[in-house]
């Protein structure tokens, strides 16, 4: 949350008080219509593209069909070609976010990156060498929390920092997020007309939830803005945010990269499980 300003690579890297938990404003409204937004990638199924595995609920790999080979060429932040365009739709395919397969290794198909070092076991970098082409030839499934859970959930794994959609037994959508940063804070600010000051302890509580209401576009809560937020836990939602970094940074909220929160309300309705599990151990 914060001011709606595009993040450098230091962002992407990285009256009485009143006692809150989350980031966002409950509502008091009636809750709005979930909005319909088609996604703009293919996602994973149960059965392997292209030599991958995919992620059914229990967890389990499926064999691949056929051996995938990868470019295996070095790249760093900025770089352009073709080994960009296979990274992007080999991610894709896998069922992570990294945005148009232009070519382009820009911020967004860094936090797809990330996301998918994370399930791999890999140390979030980006740079793309060998350890993680050769997962992205053999790739993992992410760790499912809840066994037997319901075949559509959202899984959030505060650990790892990933987020996985699960609809009817697959992994359809895995990313990168940050959680609540667990440092208390106090903050005085405008709301409902008058300044106030809030304070709470940025956490991102454990538990099982439901989502509950959401609103479109940009919604202004007395701690900044969310983009396209969905509540599950009270005032803590999943949201788009210009700044998601690789450590818990919210108060309380899930960010998300934006591209995400795009195509994430058009598959996580209302009412459904979401399963917050794990705690981030600083370096």
């Amino acid at each position: 949350m914060g001011a709606r300003r595009l993040p450098g690579m230091a962002a992407l890297l990285t009256a009485g008080a009143v006692a809150l938990s989350g980031c966002g404003t409950q509502a008091t409204q009636r809750p709005q219509a979930s909005p319909v937004i088609t996604a703009a990638v293919p996602v994973a199924t149960q059965t392997a593209p292209a030599g991958g595995r995919s992620a059914p609920a229990g967890g389990r790999s499926v064999p691949a069909a056929e051996t995938v080979t990868a470019p295996r060429k070095t790249l760093k932040l900025g770089a352009k070609g073709e080994a960009v365009t296979w990274l992007q739709k080999r991610l894709t395919e896998l069922g992570y976010r990294p945005g148009r397969a232009d070519g382009r290794y820009g911020g967004t198909t860094l936090a797809a990156v990330w996301a998918f070092q994370k399930v791999n076991g890999i140390r979030p970098t980006s740079t793309i060498a060998k350890r993680t082409w050769e997962a992205l030839e053999t790739p993992k499934a992410p760790k499912v929390l809840v066994k037997n859970g319901s075949p559509t959930r959202a899984e959030v794994n505060l650990t790892k920092q990933i987020m996985v959609m699960y609809i009817d037994g697959q992994a359809r959508l895995i990313t990168h997020i940050s959680s609540g940063s667990g440092v208390p804070y106090c903050e005085t600010t405008v709301w409902q007309g008058k300044e106030q000051r809030f304070c709470g302890s940025a956490r991102t509580p454990t538990g099982n939830y439901k989502t509950t209401w959401r609103k479109s576009g940009w919604h202004k809560s007395y701690l900044g803005e969310l983009y396209n937020p969905i509540f599950f836990n009270g005032g803590i939602a999943f949201h788009g945010a210009l700044s998601v970094p690789l450590y818990p940074a919210s108060h309380g909220c899930v960010r998300m990269p934006m591209n995400v929160a795009e195509v994430l309300p058009g598959m996580l309705g209302k009412g459904v499980p979401v399963h917050v599990r794990g705690a981030f151990k600083r370096p």
